[in-house]
């Protein structure tokens, strides 16, 4: 019976492996951002001003159904608590950029951040949203 449980394990650790390492969206995934020691992005001078330029329109607490553009109700940026709650690695993965890749799914039409702002942004998250 142990073996069993451990070969099904393994077996479901290998799938969530495979699709997290697969995608239809060329631009999800993680984009390999890290903390330098001298990063200095916080969220009074970064998230806040991003967040307000480029996410909240549909991502705000304030926001209910069709206003939200499809943006899912547990996934609140205007508020670094609301942030906090969101699964970094949700914002990671649809809208910073760093050395594996660039992500440029969100948000879906204009304004839209820069690359340099995308990787700013992958810093920021890599450094636990400051």
């Amino acid at each position: 019976m142990r073996a069993v449980m451990r070969l099904l394990t393994w077996l479901c650790a290998c799938s969530a492996l495979v699709a997290g390492c697969s995608s239809d969206d060329p631009e999800a995934g993680a984009t390999g951002s890290a903390c330098p020691s001298s990063s200095t992005l916080t969220y009074d001078g970064f998230g806040k001003r991003f967040m307000d330029r480029y996410c909240v329109r549909c991502h705000s607490s304030a926001l209910t159904g069709s206003a939200r553009n499809g943006a899912p109700s547990d996934h609140n940026f205007d508020t670094l608590e609301g942030l906090h709650a969101t699964e970094p690695e949700h914002i990671d993965e649809q809208a910073a950029a760093g050395p594996a890749r660039v992500n440029t799914a969100m948000p879906p039409d204009d304004p839209r951040p820069s690359e340099a702002e995308r990787r700013e942004l992958g810093e920021w998250v890599a450094c636990g949203m400051p």
